[in-house]
């Protein structure tokens, strides 16, 4: 067998000879300019319709929804002060929808006690118990003012309680100060029926709301102020206490508490 009819042997002799790649058959030369083949022509384009004419042709969307501001829904101000007695303003107050809180109270907590009682409490909001009951301070909380108010002659026969706020905030977290300003004409209105000798505020934030103060309840307790109301006339000795609950978890100022409630029995004794 020759080389020619067997490949390998054929390959071996080529390697033998130092031919060690492959070529073609036509000549190739490699120093002439390269060719570029032709770029494919682009495909026609159709210009873009004018952006208006776009926004014309799609479906419109349906206006935003807007959102009623308080004073939209039922301004508390001016509904506070049409009220000729509390019987009307406790009326205006449950009918009231100009806030979220009440969507999500079970009560409307408006008052307690004597509405002819020379001294008022204002506490803060409503807690769960107060929610579920209708009444303020009907809790713990409450149980320990009741025992506050025994201890200097008082109980509810003898005063009266209210909150800034007629609705407890969901969690019992404080309320916002638009919640706060929203409710604040009622609580006003209430003291300006019920004309008390003595405004006490319960808690800081009664306190800074009611005296428009910055504040916390340790600097504004220990003291006595003039309240007027909004809509002017007599000004009332008022002074702030520390909350009964705040009182529960810091039992240590209950000797601060008591000297309160002293300073408030002589302040009554001497409007006699």
């Amino acid at each position: 067998m020759t080389a020619k009819s067997n490949p390998a042997a054929l390959l071996a002799w080529y390697l033998d000879a130092g031919v060690d790649e492959t070529i073609g058959e036509t000549p190739l030369d490699r120093y002439a300019p390269a060719v570029v083949a032709p770029k494919p022509a682009a495909p026609e384009t159709v210009p873009d319709p004018p952006v208006k004419a776009v926004e014309a042709s799609l479906p419109q969307a349906p206006p935003p929804v807007r959102r009623e501001t308080p004073s939209e829904a039922g301004d508390s101000h001016s509904l506070a002060q049409a009220c000729a007695n509390l019987d009307q303003l406790r009326a205006a107050i449950e009918g009231f929808e100009g806030g979220a809180l009440k969507k999500t109270a079970s009560h409307t907590v408006i008052a307690d006690g004597n509405p002819e009682a020379r001294i008022m409490f204002v506490g803060e909001a409503p807690g769960a118990e107060e929610d579920r009951r209708g009444l303020p301070f009907v809790g713990k909380a409450g149980q320990l003012l009741d025992r506050m108010l025994a201890a200097i002659g008082l109980d509810r026969t003898t005063v009266y309680i209210t909150n800034v706020l007629p609705w407890r905030p969901p969690g019992n977290r404080n309320p916002t100060p638009e919640e706060i300003a929203l409710c604040l004409p009622f609580v006003e209105r209430q003291v300006e029926l019920v004309a008390p000798r003595l405004l006490i505020l319960v808690g800081g934030i009664s306190a800074k709301s009611m005296l428009d103060r910055t504040e916390g309840i340790t600097r504004l307790r220990g003291k006595w102020y003039e309240h007027t109301s909004a809509a002017g006339g007599t000004t009332i000795p008022t002074t702030a206490i520390f909350h009964p609950a705040y009182l529960l978890r810091q039992p240590a100022l209950k000797r601060e508490a008591w000297r309160d409630l002293q300073a408030i029995r002589r302040k009554l004794d001497e409007t006699t």
